[in-house]
């Protein structure tokens, strides 16, 4: 009987919150805004980094793992056979 009852007040207070008091809630947006950009004032320092901004970095060279192959004309005649 005590672990009914406890049950209750705990559960009593759990349900007032879960119901809404406000009602629905309606979210109202501007529908115009204007900015006016004259008036803004920025305050700050204009400047260039200057040329040593940009550090210069080891370029690797990579060794082409294919051979150059200057004429193709072997295996155009190839395919041009598979073809017929």
């Amino acid at each position: 009987m005590k672990k009914l009852v406890l049950l209750i007040l705990i559960s009593l207070p759990m349900v007032g919150f879960s119901q809404g008091r406000r009602g629905k809630v309606v979210y109202k947006y501007k529908k115009y805004e204007k900015f006016d950009f004259a008036d803004m004032v920025i305050e700050g320092d204009m400047g260039s980094p200057g040329d040593l901004s940009i550090t210069p970095r080891y370029q690797r060279k990579f060794k082409n793992p294919l051979p150059i192959r200057w004429d193709f004309r072997p295996q155009i005649r190839k395919a041009i056979e598979r073809i017929r």
